[in-house]
This record gives C-alpha cells, sequence and structure tokens, in this order.
C-alpha cells in the first residue's frame, strides 16, 4: 500500500509567514468566509485518562495530524495506527514525573499564553473540548484546541509550544513542518482562517508565527488521513518508514514467529527486487563503516595521547570515560547460584534479522 506523502517545501511556503513580535504583529489580510461550526464531540474540564483515551480513539486529532501524514519525526504512522486500532496503550503524561518534555510543556503553556496576550494584545481562552470536523464525510478529524483569540477578525486560534535544545534546531527556518500539519489541521475541523504559533524556545527566546489557511494544504492533509483512517477502520497496518518508532512498532506488532513456517516471496517481483537492493545496501554499509573505522584509526594515531583535535572544519575528542565498579554476577552466581531463584529476572526476546544469500 502506499503511502500518501504531502509536498514538504510547498506546504512551508504557503502556510508559514516570517517571525513576529511584540505590538508589530499585524495581519495583512482578512476575510469573511463563512463555515459550518465544528461538533462539540466532548467536554474535556471533567474527563478521566480513560475517558479522554477513549475519545481519541475515534478519530484523528491536530497532535496526530502530521504522524496520521508521514510528517511526524517523532512517532511513525504504524505506531499510531497501533494505538487508534488498540494494540498499543497510549498513556497520558505522568505529571509526577516532572523531567519529561511533554509535562514541562503542560506546564508552561499558560505562561507562553500570557506573553502571547501581552505581546500581541490579543485575548485568549480555553477550549475545553474536542471539536470534530462538520462535514460527515471527514469526522474522523477531530481538534483540542490550546486557546482560541477572542475578538480578531484576522486570527482566531492560539497554538502553544516549547522547544529545548534539541527541539530549537527544528524552529531555525521557521514553524516545523509537523507544527504547520497540526495547525492547519485544526484550521480544516474549525473552519477558522489563521492561527498563531508562539513558541518558547530553550526557556528564554520566544518567537510568533502566523499561518494562514491553505485550502490546497488541507486538501493534501484531508487525502492523507483519510487514507491512514482507512487503515484503522479495515484493521489494515499502514505504510512503513525508516524510523525508530516504525522499527518498536514492528517488534510490538510481530513480537514472535510461528516455527517452521516460511513466506515464500520468489515470485514477487517487487520484493525480490527490494531483497536485492537490501543486499547491496548491506554491502555498501559495510564497505562505508570498514572505511570509516580506517579513517578513526588514523586520525586516532595522529592525536596519541592528546584530548582533543582541531580541523578546519571542526574538531574531535578522544578522552578516556570515568571508571566505574559494576556488580560481577557470574562469580556471585557462582558463590550463591540460590539467588537467581530468588530474584529472577526475565528479559524478553527479540526477533532478529539476518539475510542469507544463495
Amino acid at each position: 500500500m502506499n503511502q500518501m506523502n504531502i509536498t514538504l517545501s510547498p506546504i512551508q511556503e504557503r502556510v508559514s509567514s516570517p517571525t513576529y513580535s511584540g505590538a508589530s504583529l499585524q495581519s495583512k489580510s482578512r476575510t469573511n468566509l463563512k463555515h459550518n461550526q465544528p461538533k462539540r464531540l466532548a467536554e474535556t474540564k471533567k474527563l478521566n485518562q480513560a475517558e479522554w483515551l477513549n475519545i481519541r480513539r475515534q478519530g484523528i486529532g491536530s497532535s496526530d495530524a502530521a504522524t496520521a501524514c508521514g510528517l511526524n519525526p517523532y512517532m511513525s504512522m504504524l505506531e499510531l495506527w497501533l494505538i487508534k486500532t488498540g494494540r498499543k496503550v497510549q498513556f497520558l503524561e505522568d505529571e509526577s514525573e516532572g523531567h519529561a518534555p511533554l509535562y514541562w510543556g503542560k506546564q508552561l503553556e499558560p505562561l507562553v499564553a500570557e506573553y502571547y496576550s501581552m505581546h500581541t494584545n490579543n485575548k485568549v481562552r480555553r477550549v475545553n473540548a474536542v471539536l470534530q470536523h462538520p462535514d460527515p464525510d471527514k469526522a474522523f478529524m477531530l481538534a483540542n484546541l490550546d486557546y482560541a483569540v477572542v475578538g480578531n477578525e484576522d486570527v482566531q486560534i492560539l497554538e502553544c509550544k516549547t522547544a529545548g535544545e534539541h527541539g530549537a534546531k527544528l524552529w531555525r527556518d521557521g514553524v516545523p513542518l509537523y507544527v504547520l500539519c497540526q495547525v492547519q489541521h485544526q484550521l480544516a475541523v474549525t473552519g477558522k482562517q489563521a492561527a498563531h504559533v508562539c513558541v518558547l524556545i530553550c526557556g528564554h527566546e520566544t518567537k510568533i508565527f502566523k499561518v494562514t489557511r491553505s485550502e490546497s494544504v488541507i486538501e493534501h492533509i484531508v487525502q492523507a488521513e483519510r487514507y491512514f483512517w482507512e487503515c484503522v477502520e479495515k484493521d489494515t497496518p499502514p505504510s512503513v518508514d525508516a524510523s525508530e518508532s516504525a522499527a518498536k512498532a514492528i517488534q510490538q506488532l510481530y513480537p514472535a514467529h510461528v516455527p517452521l513456517t516460511v513466506e515464500d516471496l520468489s515470485q514477487n517481483e517487487n520484493a525480490n527486487l527490494m531483497f536485492d537492493q537490501l543486499i547491496k545496501m548491506k554491502e555498501e554499509i559495510q564497505h562505508q563503516q570498514e572505511r570509516f573505522d580506517q579513517l578513526k584509526h588514523e586520525i586516532q594515531m595522529m592525536m596519541q595521547d592528546k584530548e582533543r583535535a582541531v580541523f578546519a572544519n571542526g574538531s574531535v575528542v578522544w578522552k578516556k570515560a570515568k571508571d566505574s565498579i559494576s556488580l560481577n554476577t557470574k562469580a556471585l552466581l557462582q558463590h550463591q547460584p540460590e539467588l537467581i531463584e530468588l530474584y529472577p529476572l526475565q528479559k524478553q526476546g527479540s526477533r532478529r534479522f539476518n539475510i542469507y544469500t544463495d
């Protein structure tokens, strides 16, 4: 099954405007287009975790949009499919674990919204509901907005984001594609014309972007999401990608093999082409790894006992890790073999993918 693709650069060019800050944030266009109001599928104020997760499984939320379109750098379509089909339980952020990025994003969201209001003079309010697209043909499209912008003809939605040191790189050239997809999804569900994205970067830098509704982008998003939701309804896995998320999802979907069973793909032309490419790429990777190791060893010989080497275009660091002490479990069990029965730790084996050629 072919994965639905959305052209990356045109989306960003069409829906992301330059960064604005403070009172200089102004819109250049207004629209009076009318749309049907979205359906309030569920009020969220009093939902417990189980009820909230059940609502999320009824469609594709705005935070799912980029994943359903194959554009999320953190989650694959297959992992989201496992969640939507009930094969994987999605836990809401445990607020007792105050170190996780999602936790801090949630805690800082009101502060980001407050900053936005102060620097734009726009009033915002919470939307305590899961919204559903008013078109029955697009009822799988859901949205849970951070905030609605009140009394502004130019902008109607506020999306608050936080980015740490790693995530900050994604915001260098404007709004990341996966966030643009999320916001365009929100505009599609609500029928609104524009949104502001306010992002707090590394706790000290704030940027505000305007995202304007793009019918052509929304058309691509709806098409991709429809394909994904059909996969959910038909219980058919979607296309896979090269991500770590997809690798883990495949292992969860097929954790064990059936002994002595064979899938005969010898007459499948596409499968044989993929296998030939796999062998060729394995050989190329091995050759590249050998060349990499050789260059590394030669540079190490040049460095001798120096900690760092500098070059015209960068540097390398080669230093010894701190000494550590660990438990010699093998020796311990030789002296006290009964401990394995008192404190057993069972580790589930994973399937190994080995390649053989005739």
